[in-house]
């Protein structure tokens, strides 16, 4: 049987919680809302790159060069310049990201067997999708190439021998980003929400003066946190089948691995993340407090967790500090069941290091909190 006063404590709760109807919203609409418009924003994937084109050759193959690129989907001609300048002033107003300048004599000198020059220009300010953008660029004039290799090659006795390239994809074969995305969003929302509503929690009662009534209370300390965390471990995991649901159901991606094997790892998580949420509590005493403290700890921990940036890219003093991350690991742990559906197997690492993490964060947050009750 729960002890009485803890069961007092929940329900205490959870009034407060149903009461503010804003924070029901924040809880359950909130992360639905953000998973369905994170989901369509935070994608790597390029369509209709807004395009400009110099046609200086006006020929039929430089139009079906540049018909190559329209017909890709990956680039949309916004622009028929009409000098280099034209074409730079696109690219800096904004209005094209890439642009393509093809001289007078390229049909000429396709036809004659020389080598034809074609000028790419690219936006790099945002170096990402300029590098995406320079990959599909090569993967349509390489498909050129190939198609005036075989039209001059027609008919020809022992031809070329090409390398036939077939290439099979593992995990995620449709290449869509929102299948990599998705799952990192159910893992960030989980971190951002569970530990932000245990640290407001907390600190709400600091600003309200209940605290130092429920101190000098006969509740036992450890009765005070759990009856503080046991109903945002409920609301986060009731947030995970949601987000999990939106997931499956509305984008579309799969889980390829074990489900019950996901939840038993989300709720592991909500218990760091928790213990986050009251480390955050124990340094801050008003509710502004409470949101600078959580942005100057989020914010480096998604951006050093994976989430967007690969690990592997980043310094090796940075890569050493993502060690003591907890959402790096859950971050493997999730986007391997969902695409890759692996298991203990191969995961046993990440969970160990997530349980490691995860226990030491709320050890310490609670002899803190007890410290500061006492």
């Amino acid at each position: 049987m729960l002890d009485s006063r803890l069961v007092h404590i929940i329900r205490k709760e959870f009034i407060q919680i149903f009461r503010d109807k804003r924070l029901i919203g924040a809880v359950v609409l909130a992360p639905l809302i953000q998973l369905i418009v994170f989901g369509y924003v935070a994608t790597l994937d390029l369509r209709n790159i807004n395009t400009a084109v110099y046609d200086r050759d006006q020929s039929n193959l430089s139009r079906e060069f540049v018909s190559s690129f329209q017909n890709s989907t990956y680039f949309r001609i916004v622009d028929r310049s009409k000098s280099i300048a034209d074409e730079k002033k696109m690219i800096d107003s904004g209005r094209a990201q890439v642009a393509i300048n093809i001289p007078p004599d390229y049909s000429k000198n396709i036809v004659s067997g020389k080598q034809a020059q074609v000028q790419f220009i690219l936006d790099g300010t945002n170096s990402n999708s300029a590098g995406i953008a320079l990959a599909y660029i090569n993967g349509v004039v390489f498909e050129n190439v190939t198609k005036i290799l075989n039209e001059r090659l027609k008919g020809a006795s022992g031809a070329i021998n090409v390398i036939d390239a077939r290439v099979r994809v593992f995990h995620n074969q449709e290449m869509k980003s929102v299948n990599y995305m998705v799952p990192g969003i159910l893992a960030v929302l989980l971190t951002i929400l569970t530990a932000l509503l245990t640290a407001v929690s907390i600190v709400k009662e600091k600003e309200y003066g209940t605290m130092e009534q429920l101190i000098v209370s006969p509740i036992r300390p450890w009765e005070l946190m759990a009856g503080k965390m046991a109903p945002y471990i409920i609301l986060g995991f009731i947030d995970v089948l949601l987000v999990i649901f939106v997931s499956v159901f509305w984008f579309r991606v799969p889980i390829l691995g074990n489900l019950y094997l996901l939840l038993i790892l989300c709720a592991v998580y909500i218990i760091a993340s928790l213990g986050l949420g009251l480390l955050m509590s124990t340094v801050s005493n008003t509710m502004q407090q409470t949101v600078l403290t959580m942005i100057f700890v989020m914010l480096p921990m998604i951006l050093l967790s994976g989430f967007i940036f690969p690990i592997a890219n980043m310094p090796a003093v940075i890569q050493a500090f993502t060690y003591i991350i907890p959402l790096r690991y859950f971050l493997n742990i999730v986007r391997g069941i969902f695409l890759k559906g692996i298991g203990i197997q191969y995961l046993w690492i990440d969970i160990l290091m997530l349980f490691v993490l995860g226990t030491s964060i709320f050890y310490f947050a609670v002899r803190r909190f007890r410290k500061k009750l006492g």
